[in-house]
Formats: C-alpha cells, sequence, structure tokens
C-alpha cells in the first residue's frame, strides 16, 4: 500500500464530511442564526468574553484541542494496524468529533457560554452536574500534569527547539497587539507571525540551548522545566484572551498548516510505502484486545473530551457570530483528524522496512511521540531533502507548540472550574481569578511532584486519561442530545455516536479494572471504580432526564 492513497483517501472523506455533513448539521439540526445574540457580545469584558474573527477564533480552538494527543494516540494505536487507526480516525473525525464539538460550542453558547458541566444542572440536574464536573476536574488535572512532562520531555531531547518555542510567546504578544489595535491587516499579521516562527526554528539547530543538569534550587533540569511551564500557563492564563492565548494559538494554527502541507507534499513527492502491517496479527504480547481499547487510544484525531471543555470553556466566550460554529467547531475537529491521519502515514510509512517498524513496535505503548518524529522527519527528508536534523526540529516545534497552547487553555479552564465551584457553593473567593488560578497551578503541581518527586506525577494516573476522555465525551454527547430533545430536533444524529462510546468506554474501564486487579495496582484499581461508578450514575441520571423529555415531547403532540 502506497501512503499516497492513503493521504489522498483520508483528506478526502474529511472534506466531503465538512461540506457536507457538516452544513446539514449545522443547518437543520442545530438550526444556527445568524442573528442569535451571542454571549461574546452580551458578556463582554475584554478579558474572557471577546468577539472574535472567526479565523483567528479557529485557530484557538484548533490548537488548544490538538495538544500532543492526536499524534500520541494514532502513533501508539497502529501496533494493531494501519487500517484500523486509519478508519477510526476518518470516520470518528467526520461523524463524532464534529458533531461534538460544534455541538458542545451551539450549546454552551444558547446557554451564556457556561461550561459543558454547569449547564448539565439545568439540562440534567444538580446531582449530575455534581458528579461531571469532577470527572472534567481530573481530566484537566491529568492534561495540565502530563503534557509538562511531555513538553519538557521533547526540550531536554532536542536542545534546538527552546529558541522557537519560547519565542513564539514573544511573537504572540506582538501580533496581539498589531491584530487587535488594527495597526496592519489580518494577512500582514499572518505572513509576518509566521515568517518570524519558522525564522527562529532555523536559527533553533544553531543556538541550542539546554538546562543544568541540576539548578542553584536543586532541581533537575526536567524538574526546572515543569516549574516554568506552570508558572508561564498561569500568567497566561490571567491575560486577556486578546494579548496571549488567541494570537499564540492563530499563529500555531497557521504554522501546523504549513507542516502539515509540507509533510503531506514530502508524502506526495517521495511516495513512500506503507511497511506497518494492515492488521497487525502478531501483537507483542501484553498488547490488550483491539475492541474496545482502539477507541480510547486514539481520542483526539476521532472525539475526545476534553475538545467539549474547551467548546464550552473557552471557544463559546469568544464566538462572534452563532454560524461560526461550523468553521470554528467541525473544521478544526477536521483538522485535527488530518494531524491524526499524518501521524498514522509518519508512523507506518516513516521507516525503511518491516522490521524497523517491529524495532520500535515491540511493547504496547511504544511509539508514541518519538516515532512521529522519527518517521515524519525522514519522509520530510526524502521528499523535500530537508536535513534530518532541521526535519525533526520542525516537528519537536509543532509537537511542544500544541501541547504548550493545550497547557494555556487546560489551566485557564481549571480555573474556570473553581470559578463554578465558587459560584455553586458560594464561596466568594474562590470566584475571584487569581485565587482560582492558584488553586488550578497547586493542584497541578501537587499531582506533578506531590506523586512523584521528579515532576512526573502525572504520569501516574495517565493509564486512566483514555477512558476518562472518552466518558467526558460521551457524556457531553449526552447533554447536547438531551438539549436536542427538549427543542424537538433529531437526536439521532448525537445519540448515536453517544451511545457507541459510552458502550466502548465503559468496557475498556471494566477490562482496565481487571488489568489493574491483576497488577495489585489498587490506587488506580480504587481510582477507576470511582469513574465507573460515576459514570454510571451520570448515564442513568441523564437517561431518566431523555426519557421524560422524550413522553413530555410526545403527550404534546397527543393534546395537538
Amino acid at each position: 500500500m502506497n501512503a499516497v492513497f492513503l493521504m489522498l483517501m483520508g483528506l478526502g472523506a474529511m472534506a466531503l464530511g465538512y461540506f457536507v455533513y457538516s452544513k446539514f448539521i449545522c443547518e437543520k439540526i442545530f438550526k444556527v442564526d445568524p442573528n442569535f445574540r451571542t454571549p461574546a457580545h452580551e458578556l463582554q469584558d475584554g478579558v474572557d468574553y471577546v468577539p472574535t474573527n472567526k479565523y483567528i477564533l479557529w485557530g484557538h480552538h484548533f490548537t488548544s484541542v490538538a495538544g500532543a494527543a492526536p499524534i500520541l494516540g494514532p502513533a501508539i494505536a497502529v501496533i494493531w494496524g494501519w487500517v484500523p487507526a486509519f478508519l477510526w480516525v476518518v470516520f470518528g473525525t467526520i461523524f463524532f468529533a464534529g458533531v461534538h464539538d460544534a455541538g458542545a460550542i451551539w450549546a454552551s453558547s444558547r446557554n451564556k457560554a457556561r461550561s459543558i458541566g454547569a449547564l448539565t444542572g439545568d439540562i440534567v440536574g444538580n446531582r449530575a452536574r455534581s458528579i461531571f464536573m469532577i470527572v472534567i476536574f481530573l481530566v484537566l488535572l491529568m492534561v495540565n500534569a502530563v503534557f509538562a512532562v511531555v513538553i519538557a520531555n521533547q526540550l531536554i531531547n532536542f536542545p534546538s527547539a527552546p529558541l522557537p518555542v519560547w519565542g513564539a510567546i514573544v511573537v504572540a504578544l506582538i501580533i496581539g497587539q498589531l491584530i487587535y489595535r488594527k495597526v496592519i491587516g489580518l494577512l500582514m499579521v499572518t505572513v509576518l507571525g509566521v515568517s518570524a516562527l519558522y525564522a527562529m526554528i532555523y536559527l533553533g539547530p544553531m543556538l541550542p540551548f539546554s538546562l543544568p543538569a541540576e539548578t542553584m534550587l536543586g532541581l533537575s533540569d526536567r524538574q526546572s522545566w515543569i516549574v516554568l511551564l506552570f508558572v508561564y500557563a498561569a500568567i497566561a492564563s490571567l491575560l486577556p484572551v486578546w494579548v496571549l492565548l488567541q494570537p499564540r494559538d492563530y499563529i500555531n494554527g497557521i504554522q501546523l498548516f504549513i507542516g502539515l502541507g509540507l509533510l503531506y507534499g514530502a508524502v506526495l513527492i517521495a511516495s513512500p510505502d506503507v511497511v506497518a502491517p494492515a492488521f497487525n496479527t502478531e501483537v507483542p504480547e501484553g498488547t490488550p484486545s483491539l475492541i474496545p481499547l482502539l477507541f480510547v487510544t486514539i481520542a483526539c484525531g476521532a472525539i475526545s473530551g476534553f475538545h467539549g471543555l474547551v467548546a464550552s470553556g473557552t471557544t463559546s466566550k469568544q464566538l462572534d457570530k452563532e454560524p461560526d460554529v461550523r468553521f470554528v467547531g467541525y473544521f478544526g475537529a477536521v483538522g485535527e483528524g488530518a494531524l491524526a491521519l499524518a501521524a498514522i502515514i509518519a508512523v507506518s510509512a516513516g521507516f525503511a522496512t518491516l522490521a524497523d517498524w517491529q524495532a520500535i513496535y515491540h511493547n504496547f505503548g511504544e511509539g508514541g511521540v518519538a516515532a512521529f518524529i522519527r518517521g515524519g522527519a525522514n519522509i520530510l527528508q526524502q521528499g523535500l531533502g530537508l536535513d534530518t536534523v532541521m526535519a525533526q526540529t520542525l516537528l519537536t516545534v509543532m509537537v511542544v507548540l500544541f501541547a504548550g497552547t493545550t497547557m494555556d487553555t487546560g489551566l485557564r479552564l481549571q480555573r474556570y472550574i473553581f470559578q463554578e465551584w465558587g459560584s455553586i457553593y458560594r464561596i466568594g473567593w474562590m470566584q475571584k481569578t487569581l485565587p482560582a488560578t492558584l488553586l488550578a497551578v497547586g493542584c497541578c503541581l501537587l499531582l506533578a511532584f506531590g506523586a512523584g518527586g521528579d515532576g512526573a506525577g502525572g504520569m501516574l494516573i495517565w493509564p486512566l486519561f483514555g477512558t476518562t476522555n472518552q466518558l467526558l465525551a460521551g457524556l457531553t454527547l449526552l447533554v447536547i442530545t438531551v438539549m436536542l430533545v427538549k427543542l424537538g430536533r433529531p437526536m439521532w444524529y448525537t445519540l448515536a455516536p453517544l451511545l457507541f462510546l459510552l458502550c466502548m468506554t465503559t468496557l475498556g474501564l471494566l477490562i482496565q479494572l481487571k488489568s489493574f486487579y491483576d497488577n495489585e495496582d489498587w490506587f488506580l484499581f480504587t481510582l477507576d471504580i470511582i469513574i465507573l461508578a460515576a459514570a454510571i450514575l451520570v448515564i442513568l441520571e441523564s437517561s431518566s432526564a431523555l426519557t421524560k423529555q422524550i413522553k413530555a415531547n410526545k403527550a404534546v403532540v397527543d393534546k395537538s
């Protein structure tokens, strides 16, 4: 199988999904209204609620939800073969992720831009809301603590990366001022910003930077990077979104599409063959079953609950016009699907032989980001003649910048959760921005350093991220479905994917439960039971609300 065929089939199907299916969903099911006054206008405060150009908002949403996950998941899942990973990414993007992301933005914007967790209280019930928000908090805690480790590791492994990674922040601060003070037009700002970013990528290998193995405070280089990353994320989450968050995400989104263009262009020119097996019948010992673990290993790139948090947490507060839901939400999911597809191609066709591929994928969990960088760099070198170090720097910066934008947004979302808890339980000081931010950072650092002295404590609960994240996606679809039923709209376009997702996720939690029991990992075993119990309770509450609403709608029809 040639990689060009995979590329054309995958991108073609996703494009068809955007131009046809998303138009139907947004116009006929969500019925977006260009005259609807969005919360960005109604509650405008210049900090969190800011009406935003749809292209800039797409950049924020896309880069915030992408992170390293649409690379990491597919790059691990190909151990079962490239066909299952390819099919789940393509069909998941079209029928699951696009509907989920656009639906979460729409549902939130119709309810004063409240998070999907807080929204559950009105649509389902207060008990379900309380449980749901705990699940949300756990997902955010995992994402923030683990992505800090991922970024720190890449900054250590690739000394050419720190210059462009940290330099991108300076570029974002400058273009933020240029855009919102309307000094020059968006096109010129885009050209200048991307040019500056790629200039720093070019200079990165010439000006490598590494922290000392042990700093004056007695911290290792990884611990130092993790602390610096959380200090940065805290500051970024306190700033108005237009100062850093929006311009950084916009430029990152543009540079990703350029990076994807280079990678896909290299695939066209080099035309590499896929060396990975279509279906791997000789998986390494200890590899879990394809079903249901494929559907929780590949989350971002097919569907991810974290997307719903971003969609209803920051994106809905910046939505200028309701029809922008389609471009920002659905097309954002398509962009992430294209990244996941690129990851599949890089780790399936970026190696010379099957033996080289098997040397990487000798255990479940191997491959990941490192395999993507290595395989992608090989394709860029073969197709475009890029120097290997330069190609690796380009891909590393792409990964780190996306993970960084996810941390920015993730910490802001965690702050929102604390503020919403403060509002729900009438805790005045918790509703304030600074205390809520400090609580968010404190929880992340406590997990990172309390559960692991090297700062990698987040990895302790990471095995539960996939199932918890997909559970969150299913529950988000459940809230959207109940809302559609209340409005008398067709529900099957959200109900069908949520039933599939909840089934796969619950089965995955049960399989993990047995694995934790067999390994006598009592901490994860207990946490798994808690998450499973929370899932069952929310599903029961939501199913009850859904059934009642369907009966109420039927009674109205019968009377008429």
